[in-house]
């Protein structure tokens, strides 16, 4: 199995992406190592064993890998956390601010029981907005936000604080300042 540390090394960095002046964490080159995602999964569940949830919220599009992998391995439900006309039925929307913009995400209305303990998880937190974005939808819906679970922090963006000034509890494998 990969450690951590090696699966951080094989981030790629993009320069001016999306937009000039960001640096992209490209997520693509620890997909096309073999075994990587699911030794990247691994760690992120041993990283939340300790806290209770019955269902992911998982945001688009990198998230839906890892919490769709998160939520098969564990029998729980998945949600999905998407952008704007992407969902068929009825929905809530949350809008959020994010390193290089605005945007809206939603997710089914009545998705989950009621009261549902939910992990919300993405492959990198920067800002927070989406998480927070999430959380806000899980509650409107009824379950509570128990957690947010990250394969990378961008510490010096600081949105893992700001998701938990929020009342969500961050968890990520790989920091980087």
């Amino acid at each position: 199995m990969l450690t951590i540390d090696e699966i951080a090394a094989l981030y790629r960095d993009v320069v001016d992406f999306p937009r000039k002046g960001i640096v992209f964490k490209d997520l693509t080159t620890v997909l096309t190592h073999p075994g990587a995602l699911g030794d990247a999964v691994t760690h992120m569940l041993g990283m939340v064993e300790n806290i209770p949830f019955n269902a992911v919220a998982a945001i688009e599009s990198r998230g839906f890998m890892f919490g769709g992998i998160i939520a098969d391995r564990m029998d729980i439900p998945l949600v999905l956390i998407r952008k704007p006309g992407k969902l068929p039925a009825d929905v809530i929307s949350e809008d959020y601010t994010l390193e290089y913009g605005t945007n809206t995400v939603e997710m089914h209305r009545n998705s989950l029981p009621e009261g549902s303990k939910v992990l919300i998880v993405d492959d990198l937190i920067a800002t927070g907005g989406t998480a927070i974005a999430a959380g806000e939808l899980i509650k409107r819906d009824g379950s509570v936000p128990v957690a947010a679970a990250f394969l990378m922090n961008l510490v010096f963006l600081g949105g893992a604080e700001k998701v938990e000034e929020s009342g969500i509890p961050v968890h990520s494998l790989i920091k980087l300042n």
